[in-house]
């Protein structure tokens, strides 16, 4: 029986860049296909009770910290935990990667994972038009064409469909990762996807 996985995520997210990687390899070891979908937080957020980061709690903003220091030093991975260009609009760049998923969900993962890295590794803005150039072409990708694609109707339209999609399953972080009608929050929950893919 196929097996395939939807990845409901922002190229922004912290806790998607340590769990990416991970869940590549997670999937790739079951024989399982991904099927990346780059969704709107800012319209998921309103109707799940979220909030964007500065407008969280003093408490929680300074626990969200210190996890990602903990995770940064668990699994070994290079981590800014205040990088210079977070928060920053990810419209463009989730775009992008929509209009990458007519090259195969392969490509989006590899891009998604230049992005990730990109923000949370390298101090660049994934809000700059150069960079985002730069990162799909180090992905492997035309990115000129791809930027120019982020612009079409149809890209907008499809980005619309999948978070719209996410909303309707209740997703409500990122990442999220559905397997079998299931949902699985957040890359500390990669140990339970691994699971189900082997039951």
């Amino acid at each position: 029986m196929s097996k395939t996985i939807d990845y409901y995520f922002t190229p922004v997210s912290p806790w998607t860049y340590l769990g990416h990687a991970r869940f590549s390899a997670i999937a790739a070891k079951a024989g399982a296909t991904v099927r990346p979908r780059p969704v709107d937080y800012g319209k998921i957020f309103p109707v799940s009770g979220g909030l964007p980061l500065k407008q969280r709690p003093a408490q929680r903003q300074a626990y969200r910290l210190m996890e990602l220091r903990r995770w940064r030093d668990a699994l070994g991975l290079p981590l800014n935990i205040e990088p210079k260009h977070f928060p920053v609009d990810a419209g463009v760049a989730s775009l992008m990667l929509t209009a990458s998923l007519a090259q195969g969900g392969e490509a989006t993962m590899r891009l998604a994972g230049a992005m990730l890295h990109a923000v949370w590794a390298e101090e660049r803005n994934l809000a700059d038009r150069d960079t985002l150039i730069a990162l799909a072409q180090s992905a492997g990708l035309d990115g000129r064409a791809l930027l120019d694609a982020a612009h079409d109707t149809a890209t907008a339209e499809a980005y619309a469909r999948h978070t719209a999609e996410a909303i309707g399953l209740q997703v409500f972080g990122a990442p999220t990762y559905v397997y079998a009608g299931e949902l699985f929050w957040g890359q500390d929950r990669l140990d339970f996807v691994e699971r189900a893919l082997a039951a």
